[in-house]
């Protein structure tokens, strides 16, 4: 073969092989860790799903397993038991009582002591309350280079937002998804809760709560086609174009579900239609299994993309649960916890927490990075703070030098093991007034203590409350009076983080701030 012939011949293979790779590079690869450099991460956040509401049991008996309630045989979510089997529960998990300081904690990594907004915030104006925090962040976080969706997004990863946002006001930058780091937003919005669950009503549009019209679905209007549905019909086709990008994806999807109004899906309502609930109830049991069922689409669609073992999926609610089921302040709606969303209780703000690889494999990088307990229950306290810094680690990114995070990376306590350096504490700080007004409460190992700042606005007319979670994790026994040292203890702990976060106070009638001492 003469050099020329040499030539040529290596001309024609590197030029197929160039063109080869071009074609296939418009494939999906059969190697997943191919197609990115990172692993996708999915955030389901459902709004008002309580720890108590669905068929996966959070709660311990006596011997440390998994306890079924009655609450957990009403509900139906087969697909939460499937990444349940295949993840790790972490039964101690916290938000704030009310979404728009839950939603503002997870992407800033910060308690909303710290980022002050400290109340769910109203479209149309300062919903502080009549003795509120003159100066809390009513307009939403406007730090958006801090946010985890920024972060991300300068790492190569497509930032998506599907469903309910309820970041800021009617008017203000913090109004839309986008503006907060998000690259795509899709029906979020100002509001908290739709105008309407129904296609027909064009979720608002054409029929129900115009004032709460849920945007971007406008294709779907005069359909069959429920919210939750076409939410999901949404997420799918915003994978499927990352796939086709060769782009790591973050996906924030927030159905309005299950938040009020509480509409049957008609697709479910059979299924509850002889439970000898009322009907509000039994719709609310739709809008559960709604969800459940977009969780399982998104989960199939991921294996059958061959990107399962490269996703994690975190699952949580923004808040406790608000089920149609008896008083505020009781055991009813998250029975045998106490109390609902919006409440000083167990039930205003413990929620279900699971995180799971979409399929698992042990072999599979990032899952050796980021190993998951399959089908454990880890009883650390954790926190909505904790997703920032986790998922920031398991990406490889740093947060902004100079943005402080106060939650912790749960790495150990997926794989169900201890974290020994994170406090085994949590601050709830809630200036305002709604269903639980003026308070703070601070849960330090199994002691909690509540803080009133209006004792006559407590349904329990005193100061301090003060439970051992251990013995009485349904809070029927106050213990302030019998332990005075331990409320004196907790409330120089709780003065002291409240400081460090530069928390804002309820204030009196004059304006003046009405911080908590040490004096009792």
């Amino acid at each position: 073969m003469t050099w020329q012939t040499w030539i040529h011949v290596v001309t024609l293979w590197l030029l197929g092989s160039l063109l080869s790779g071009l074609t296939l590079g418009t494939e999906p690869s059969e190697d997943p860790l191919a197609r990115s450099s990172r692993p996708n991460i999915v955030v389901f956040l459902v709004d008002d799903l309580g720890v108590m509401d669905t068929s996966v049991p959070f709660l311990l008996d006596s011997a440390g397993q998994p306890q079924r309630y009655p609450l957990n045989e009403f509900y139906r979510t087969p697909n939460l038991e499937r990444l349940a089997s295949q993840g790790v529960r972490l039964n101690n998990f916290y938000a704030m009582s009310v979404c728009s300081p839950t939603r503002t904690s997870i992407i800033t990594g910060q308690n909303a002591a710290r980022h002050r907004v400290t109340q769910w915030i109203r479209s149309e104006g300062n919903n502080r309350g009549k003795f509120g925090p003159l100066h809390w962040n009513w307009t939403g976080f406007a730090t958006p280079q801090s946010t985890l969706p920024s972060v991300l997004r300068t790492a190569g990863y497509r930032t998506i937002y599907i469903g309910k946002a309820h970041f800021g006001p009617i008017g203000q930058p913090t109004e839309f998804p986008d503006a907060l780091g998000y690259d795509v937003n899709i029906a979020g919005c100002s509001w908290g809760q739709p105008g309407s669950y129904y296609g027909q009503d064009g979720y608002g549009q054409l029929q129900g709560n115009r004032s709460r019209s849920v945007p971007h679905l406008d294709k779907y209007h005069g359909t069959d086609t429920f919210l939750t549905e076409a939410l999901t019909q949404e997420a799918r086709s915003q994978i499927d174009h990352c796939l086709a990008d060769n782009q790591p994806f973050f996906l924030q999807f927030a159905p309005y579900a299950v938040h009020a109004p509480f509409q049957s899906n008609p697709r479910y309502a059979a299924n509850y239609s002889d439970s000898g609930k009322s009907k509000d109830a039994q719709a609310y049991a739709t809008l559960v299994e709604s969800m459940d069922t977009a969780l399982g689409e998104l989960m199939d669609q991921l294996n059958q993309r061959g990107i399962a073992e490269n996703t994690l999926i975190l699952f949580l609610g923004d808040n406790g649960g608000d089920a149609p089921l008896g008083p505020t302040h009781e055991h009813h709606s998250s029975f045998p916890l106490r109390g609902k969303k919006g409440t000083h209780y167990e039930g205003g703000s413990r929620t279900p927490f699971i995180a799971a690889w979409a399929k698992p494999d042990p072999n599979n990088r990032w899952q050796q990075q980021l190993p998951i307990a399959a089908g454990q229950v880890n009883s650390q306290i954790a926190t909505v703070m904790d997703l920032y810094p986790t998922l920031l680690s398991l990406a490889d990114v740093n947060p902004p030098a100079d943005h402080v995070l106060d939650g912790f990376d749960l790495a150990l306590q997926l794989a169900n093991q201890p974290n020994p350096d994170r406090s085994n504490q949590f601050l709830l700080h809630f200036p305002h007034d709604h269903r639980s007004s003026y308070f703070t409460s601070l849960r330090v190992d199994n002691w909690k203590l509540i803080y009133h700042y209006f004792p006559e606005q407590n349904p329990a007319k005193t100061r301090y409350e003060l439970f051992d979670l251990d013995a009485d994790p349904y809070e029927n026994h106050n213990l302030a009076d019998q332990h005075s040292a331990k409320v004196s203890e907790l409330l120089a702990t709780m003065i002291q983080q409240l400081s460090e976060q530069s928390a804002l106070y309820p204030v009196d009638e004059q304006g003046q701030a009405l911080e908590i001492t040490s004096e009792r």
